[in-house]
């Protein structure tokens, strides 16, 4: 087993903020390497990524609550299948996380005029319904998509 790392703690207390930003993006750019190697070795289609690697617990994370599972129950041939490779030499455990899905912000959706003839019939509809606040929602409608 690998011997306890404190990655957010250095060697010597007196250190400076860029130091530890430093020391935290070569942690970064580590897991980044790692997720590189176990990508193409764990159960596809999914976009693994690494979330942390110390005290041979290898964590994680996905978009694929199913890929999740079966990654989970499989987890002692994927350990096996890993721990042959050099940057892995000590891993005893996979703990897999669920990684919420990154959303790409919508395009504004551009709306189109309603035809006249659906604007006719909803005005018309507004005037025949007597419930005031829904009479208006109905003109507000039609003068929104104009």
């Amino acid at each position: 087993m690998s011997q306890p790392t404190k990655f957010f703690e250095t060697a010597n207390k007196k250190t400076n903020k860029s130091s530890n930003v430093k020391h935290l993006t070569q942690q970064v750019a580590y897991w980044q390497k790692l997720t590189n190697i176990i990508q193409p070795l764990l159960p596809q289609p999914e976009n693994w990524q690494v979330a942390c690697y110390q005290h041979g617990i290898l964590t994680l994370t996905g978009e694929n609550q199913a890929m999740i599972s079966q990654l989970g129950y499989l987890q002692k041939n994927y350990v096996q299948k890993l721990s042959a490779l050099d940057a892995f030499k000590d891993l005893e455990r996979i703990h897999v996380r669920l990684r919420p899905k990154q959303s790409i912000p919508n395009a504004p959706k551009v709306s189109q005029p309603l035809p006249e003839e659906t604007q006719n019939m909803l005005k018309s509809a507004a005037s025949f319904v007597t419930d005031p606040k829904l009479s208006q929602a109905l003109l507000n409608f039609v003068n929104q998509k104009k």
